[in-house]
């Protein structure tokens, strides 16, 4: 297949991704907004985007060794194995159980060394509540993110964005009822102020694992993989140590890639931190941003990670290489896109977050800086995808070490603090490393499908 012909199956796998992950992206910005209407918003989004990035660091990262599901999924489903993929997806929740009971642990201790950083006491007591709120919501993160891989590699991808879409009213709603507190009659709900934010994703997350539960019972009635074949006893007969090891092996560099990418991220906010609560709230609004809009290649990404796997299982390398370069290409289409409209509306998408013209004020500049590194984050992360698809889950790792903390934050750090630039000058760090890990990944990509094509025809 050409990259004209792989273009309809990969936005139909991508859309409803799109509209999961755009969703998933939600929740984030409405708590940013929800306490940027509260009393000292600067102070509120500041402690929001500390307790924020310090989870969602140790929780992608921890959570991204599951990505290896997607080469081991998809690749099965290819081949008509579904027995074989079935058995995977056990390995994966056995996985994931013990995945997230590591990071309950891990965050219930991050106070110890949030309490020794040179931050704000104000916005540090804030952050302390508001990721201990989230905490709650662990298990069934890991849950959902297990079961997604599934339904994905299996083509259902439209339960994904129904649970995401009515997670994010659920979470609204959540937000309002528990930041502000209500009563009616003898009902009263305390006000919760920004640990009731955290709180309220943490419940829209624990619908969004129970939805994805019910929507793999639907699916296996219709479909009868034999998801649920000899019960129980079956299940645990059929787990191996050498598949934990396997799944975890492959695993381990795509968590520690995503680890990388978000640990810049809150390198670069704990470092905004130490210039006060205004520049941190209008870096929190700048990141949401740029977070949602990184969400459309991220989802094209997944599709990329589906495709490409799919092809290899079924042993057509080429359409595999094409699906990658498909991916690509309307990955970094979009994010171009999106640099316009980041560039051209940034005032009005500052305001919409706070009447704080200060905070409004922190934000736009950082705005202008993600509009223009968003077509070569469009470019790395569609790239990392397709590779993955393909069963290489280290050059994304490299490359990113590479480019964040070899290139970007000593750039960062130089316009920052020894140029007197501040926030904006750490962003543009961030720039310079997206810029080389867009070009780097896409180069190896290139050389990806060369070697795609030699086994072609060698097949």
């Amino acid at each position: 297949m050409s990259i004209r012909q792989q273009i309809r199956p990969v936005l139909a796998l991508a859309l409803p991704l799109i509209a999961a992950e755009l969703g998933w992206m939600s929740m984030s910005i409405v708590d940013t907004i929800m306490v940027g209407h509260m009393q000292n918003p600067a102070v509120n989004i500041a402690s929001a985007a500390l307790g924020q990035v310090l989870y969602n660091t140790l929780a992608f990262g921890v959570a991204g060794v599951l990505l290896a599901l997607d080469t081991f999924l998809s690749q099965s489903h290819g081949a008509g194995r579904y027995d074989e993929a079935n058995r995977w997806l056990y390995h994966g929740l056995l996985l994931a159980a013990a995945l997230a009971a590591a990071l309950l642990g891990l965050i219930q201790l991050a106070p110890l060394a949030m309490n020794r950083m040179p931050l704000d006491r104000q916005v540090l007591a804030g952050a302390v509540r508001f990721l201990h709120a989230l905490n709650w919501g662990t298990p069934s993160l890991f849950l959902y993110f297990t079961l997604r891989r599934y339904l994905q590699a299996f083509n259902h991808v439209r339960p994904i964005a129904w649970a995401l879409v009515t997670a994010n009213l659920a979470n609204v709603l959540g937000n309002w009822l528990l930041i502000y507190g209500h009563r009616w009659r003898s009902v009263r709900i305390p006000a919760l102020g920004i640990a009731g934010s955290g709180l309220a994703t943490s419940l829209s997350r624990t619908y969004l694992a129970g939805f994805l539960l019910i929507a793999i019972w639907r699916v296996e009635r219709e479909h009868g993989y034999g998801l649920f074949a000899g019960g129980p006893g079956s299940v645990l007969r059929r787990i191996q140590g050498s598949r934990l090891k396997r799944l975890a092996l492959l695993g381990a560099p795509a968590g520690a890639q995503i680890f990388v990418e978000i640990s810049i991220f809150a390198t670069v906010t704990f470092l905004i931190g130490v210039m006060g609560p205004l520049p941190l709230a209008g870096h929190e609004i700048a990141l949401n941003c740029a977070s949602f809009t990184f969400m459309v290649p991220f989802a094209i990404s997944a599709a990329a990670a589906v495709r490409v796997g799919q092809a290899i299982g079924r042993g057509a390398p080429r359409e595999a290489a094409s699906a990658g370069w498909t991916a690509i290409l309307l990955g970094a289409a979009c994010m171009a896109t999106f640099s316009i409209v980041l560039a051209v509306f940034a005032h009005p998408i500052a305001r919409a977050f706070t009447p704080d013209r200060a905070v409004i004020a922190a934000t736009v500049p950082l705005l202008f800086v993600a509009a223009a590194f968003q077509f070569f984050d469009g470019l790395q992360i569609t790239a990392t995808g397709a590779l993955r698809g393909a069963g290489n889950t280290h050059a994304g790792l490299i490359v990113q070490i590479l480019g964040y903390w070899i290139v970007g934050l000593p750039i960062g750090c130089w316009l920052g603090f020894r140029l007197r630039h501040g926030a904006v000058g750490l962003w543009l760090g961030l720039c310079a490393g997206l810029i080389v890990a867009g070009l780097a990944l896409a180069t190896v990509w290139s050389r990806t499908t060369h070697t795609l094509s030699e086994k072609n025809l060698v097949s």
